[in-house]
């Protein structure tokens, strides 16, 4: 027996006219199928509550707890079938939400500030991705384990009514989509963020007392960095969404002056080779750090690697990074040109997303 497949599924949910008769009647009287569509449609909700408005979009950290929270809480779904599609959700249906929080949350800035944490002192010009596993993200430790955080400047993201006055806002020249893909459509919704801007303060202090709680011993702090501080700095940035009426986003386009950091005086390379010698990050991701450019151009972009896969394309001349997720669910590409980083992300094909971001007007 033929089943539909999951993006059939997801298509029911988020575009049900789009779905043939066929489909349909087999879902309806089919065990399986409708097993899965419950699971589909639990699925979108977690990522339209993680991708609201407010929240996971401003604050990578709390969006990442809320998503672990809710995940955690959602049991694994037990397959009813030993037929070819066993495994493709796993033991677990969350992992399409994780994708996608992944995804739209990193290309619309939001997340650059703690990959930027641990490669400060650097003016964005390309990106490149790191694999992080779930294992990392638990080992990682907190920055301000090492010091001092401040942020001085929250973006503070709004609605706003067009793409003029998204312009306006943000001072950036808006997306606009040249055609849109199949299944997505209606008229979008248009947001803007302002700057964000944060500063770290090492301590050698408090670095020795994190050491000293993984029982290992803190390397001497090279000359300068005890109190020298680094400035954090992103945006302005505007971002046009268009959703379904469950409210899950189809597709999003953002644009986000990148990154820049300042240092109070210490070399990039200093910095950059002290934190990365500290007690408790993953041997791993230090390694995969370490090997950006030297340069203090490259935006480390991570990316979950049981989750999602990535590749590289061209983009108007830029180099881009084309994210997938391993389900086939959701797609995303993120570039960088002229000191602006651009992403294209939703529930779409890679090749349906690079035909967007080439086709961006």
């Amino acid at each position: 027996m033929r089943h539909p497949s999951e993006g059939v599924l997801r298509r029911l949910v988020d575009e049900p006219a789009g779905v043939t008769d066929t489909d349909r009647v087999h879902v309806a009287s089919c065990l399986i199928c409708r097993h899965d569509l419950d699971a589909v449609r639990a699925d979108a909700q977690l990522v339209g509550s993680a991708l609201a408005p407010g929240t996971a979009g401003t604050d990578t950290d709390s969006g990442w707890a809320r998503l672990s929270t809710a995940t955690a809480a959602t049991p694994a779904r037990r397959r009813v079938t030993t037929g070819p599609r066993r495994g493709r959700w796993g033991a677990a249906v969350r992992r399409p939400a994780v994708a996608a929080i992944s995804a739209v949350v990193l290309l619309t800035g939001a997340g650059v500030a703690a990959a930027n944490d641990w490669l400060p002192i650097f003016k964005t010009e390309s990106v490149d991705p790191i694999e992080v596993t779930s294992a990392d993200l638990v080992q990682v430790p907190d920055l301000s384990a090492y010091g001092d955080l401040e942020v001085t400047q929250e973006p503070d993201p709004q609605p706003v009514a067009d793409a003029a006055t998204a312009r306006h806002r943000s001072g950036l020249a808006v997306p606009v989509v040249s055609e849109l893909p199949q299944g997505v459509t209606g008229d979008p919704a248009y947001q803007v963020a302002g700057v964000m801007s944060a500063t770290f303060t090492f301590s050698a202090d408090k670095a020795a007392q994190a050491a000293a709680a993984e029982g290992a011993i803190l390397p001497p702090p090279p000359t300068g960095l005890d109190g020298s501080a680094l400035r954090f700095q992103a945006g302005p940035g505007v971002a046009v969404l268009w959703s379904q009426p469950t409210g899950v986003p189809t597709l999003v386009l953002a644009r986000v002056v990148a990154p820049t950091v300042y240092s109070s005086g210490v070399p990039f390379e200093t910095v950059r080779d002290y934190l990365l010698s500290l007690p408790g990050l993953p041997d791993g991701l230090a390694d995969q750090l370490r090997d950006l450019s030297a340069d203090g151009a490259t935006l480390p972009l991570p990316v979950p690697a049981e989750l999602v896969t990535t590749s590289t394309a061209d983009v108007r001349g830029s180099a881009a990074t084309v994210l997938t997720s391993r389900n086939g669910l959701f797609a995303g590409v993120v570039w960088v040109e002229d000191g602006v980083m651009t992403g294209v992300a939703g529930t779409l094909s890679p090749d349906e997303v690079l035909a967007v971001a080439r086709g961006l007007r």
